[in-house]
């Protein structure tokens, strides 16, 4: 390939020398004019920002656990990412806030090498410089064996090159990550990884402050890659271990996996109790890459409950409420709106709420007791229960907003050029076949599993499950008596799981119980980090912009693949996960065949059973502005460019009326 992207990263390479024994320095916390101009606002702000979906307080990286409301705080407090979405390319690219260029060149064995050169501006929230040691620091901790020993899923980055030498303690250093000098760093990504759809989304990678996090240690780069050491040469064994992190990275009060002490986003955090957090403006943050600064100086971050919100919201106690998605708290901010007394956004979900199996267990490890399940589940009136005509019924692991959906549904139109010369009977053609082949994409073939109580009664009987005495289906001493677990606050179980689940179960002898938890409890399940009891988990999820299922599946002894979770062994659907990423970036056509055969192969097998996709409505005070979050993936993104204040009339535009799904 060998494609020059930025001559001034060439440049900038040019005028720069390897070291041949490199170790990341120590710098000293800089003035904040010596850094980004320290920012304050005019007159000192606040919002209080609720979300009926509780945070679990892992606000540093997804290894233990991705709650969606723990994401929006990471986007709150981790900035600096060497990439990111561009919504209106439909591409990753380099945020060019961080790095000044990319080059990227091709070896002989086909491997894929990034030269990034970084922003000489960029520091943490003490002051410290941010350089290529920290992103190296990075690479090495969320894929480090460690992470597992206390309580982590350490971060599959099989596309870098050394990664499962390193991922296995085979070799102490990660020879996929270089460190040229303290502005610039290569990556490689391995050519049996290659071709990736979304190739530079393998780049994504925020910094974090050694010093903080492994203190004592530092980051070194001898000419095989980069690696962590002791700083003191005298101390013979290594400080990087489990107990240090325990200490550092878990501690329940001061660990920096629920307390980021340091951190190089737009906020920072001043506390956190289990329930809320606050936060402050990160005065050194130089902005993102539209130059946007925070201007709203203090944030509160907290549960919002579906029973209460919407008054709260009336009365100030809410200045800002996100993801809403229960139907009767919809139409409650909807009149708000109507009255003048709120602002209103809504968008579409990248996700959905599903049902999913512990397939381990002897329950429900049948596909035919799987799917006798789902067609004993009447989705429509469960997604019309909580969600009211704000959502769809979705058959497959995607969500309306997600692009493939969306391109697949006809919303957006296919990328095929115009032909410009009306006369070119050839390129008429092309464009014509190539139109045909997008227009041919459909979700047809996906089976919509509705109430057939004879479908379901006819799958079990086939596959050995008969009734006893009790009226309960039983098989080789295994009886379907099954537990079914959901989030504590959420009412679908008294509203709609009982005449819409539970009896039609019931009647081909699936008896169900159900018990609501907390949901950190139930999080803990789902991701197995204790004992799960439950047979069926009630649950929803947001997927990542970079769609890539096949980093769920685990790789077993037997050489098999397990989808984490869900602890399904179907290598037919791992292998059309493997076939999505490895389409070529920007054969669109080709990826969406591959995304259409996995929701096929998913439809079939039902690690879960999906329910609903929805819209998300996040209502506000009338004073908040240029709040995008119909722009962004997150209120913490969205949140930079707004301020409270009021617009100036010429700007004052009347509210469109909500988007309804009929």
């Amino acid at each position: 390939m060998k494609k020059i992207i930025s001559l001034l990263a060439a440049l900038a390479l040019l005028m720069t020398s390897a070291v041949s024994l490199a170790e990341a320095p120590t710098p000293a916390p800089a003035e904040p004019d010596a850094a980004a101009e320290e920012f304050v606002p005019a007159e000192p702000t606040s919002l209080v920002v609720g979300n009926p979906t509780p945070m679990r307080g892992e606000f540093f990286t997804e290894m233990w656990g991705n709650a969606t409301s723990d994401i929006d705080v990471r986007d709150l407090l981790h900035g600096y990412n060497l990439v990111m979405w561009d919504g209106g390319q439909g591409m990753f690219t380099h945020d060019p806030s961080v790095v000044s260029g990319v080059v990227v060149t091709q070896n002989g064995e086909g491997d894929h090498t990034y030269t990034l050169v970084l922003q000489d501006d960029l520091y943490y929230s003490d002051g410290t410089k941010i350089t290529a040691w920290d992103y190296a620091f990075t690479f090495l901790f969320t894929q480090s064996p460690v992470i597992a020993e206390i309580g982590g899923t350490p971060l599959r980055i099989e596309q870098l090159v050394g990664y499962q030498e390193y991922w296995e303690g085979d070799v102490p250093y990660l020879s996929g990550v270089h460190v040229v000098d303290p502005l610039t760093l290569t990556v490689t990504l391995n050519h049996e990884y290659l071709p990736f759809f979304y190739e530079m989304g393998l780049l994504l990678c925020n910094p974090y402050p050694i010093s903080v996090i492994a203190p004592g240690v530092t980051v070194r780069d001898d000419g095989q890659g980069v690696y962590l050491e002791n700083i003191d040469p005298a101390v013979t064994e290594p400080v990087f271990n489990a107990e240090l992190l325990r200490a550092t990275v878990m501690d329940p009060e001061t660990g920096y996996l629920s307390h980021p002490s340091v951190v190089s986003g737009p906020y920072t955090i001043t506390a956190w109790d289990g329930v809320t957090c606050e936060f402050e403006i990160n005065p050194y943050y130089k902005g993102n890459w539209q130059g946007e600064r925070p201007s709203i100086q203090h944030l509160t971050y907290t549960l919002a409950d579906n029973e209460t919100m919407i008054g709260q919201l009336e009365n100030g106690e809410f200045g800002l409420l996100n993801k809403v998605t229960r139907a009767d708290s919809i139409t409650g901010g909807i009149d708000l709106v109507s009255n003048g007394q709120a602002t209103m956004s809504n968008y579409p979900r990248i996700g959905l709420s599903y049902f999913s199996f512990a397939c381990e267990k002897p329950t429900v490890s049948s596909q035919a007791v799987r799917q006798a399940i789902a067609w004993c589940m009447d989705r429509d009136q469960i997604m019309a229960d909580y969600t009211g005509n704000f959502g769809l019924r979705v058959d497959g692991w995607y969500g309306i907003g997600q692009w493939m959906y969306g391109l697949v549904m006809g919303t957006i139109a296919p990328p095929v050029p115009e032909v410009t010369d009306p006369a070119d009977a050839a390129a008429q053609a092309a464009y014509q076949t190539a139109v045909e082949a997008y227009s041919g994409l459909t979700l047809d073939g996906l089976t919509v599993y509705n109430v057939n109580a004879a479908r379901a009664a006819q799958l079990l009987d086939a596959d050995g499950w008969v009734l006893n005495a009790d009226g309960v289906r039983e098989k080789d001493g295994v009886t379907l008596d099954l537990k079914l677990i959901y989030p504590e606050g959420n009412n679908v179980a008294d509203t709609s799981l009982q005449k819409n689940l539970v009896d039609n179960l019931n009647a081909v002898g699936i008896k169900l119980t159900m018990e609501a938890v907390p949901m950190a409890d139930l999080l803990t399940m789902w991701y197995k980090q204790g004992e799960r009891d439950a047979d069926m988990i009630y649950l929803a999820t947001n997927f990542y912009l970079v769609f890539e299922p096949s980093v769920h599946f685990l790789t077993m002894e037997d050489g098999t693949h397990n989808w984490s979770y869900t602890n399904l062994h179907d290598e037919e659907l791992y292998q059309h996960a493997v076939d999505m990423r490895k389409t070529e970036p920007g054969d669109v056509l080709t990826y969406m065949q591959h995304w259409i055969a996995f929701q096929q192969r998913f439809n079939e097998v039902l690690p879960v059973i999906p329910v609903y996709s929805n819209l998300y409505f996040d209502f506000y005070r009338t004073d908040l502005q240029d709040y995008a979050i119909t722009e962004s993936v997150t209120w913490g993104q969205a949140i930079v460019g707004a301020w409270l204040g009021e617009a100036p009339e010429e700007l004052i535009v009347d509210d469109e009326a909500a988007e309804i799904f009929d």
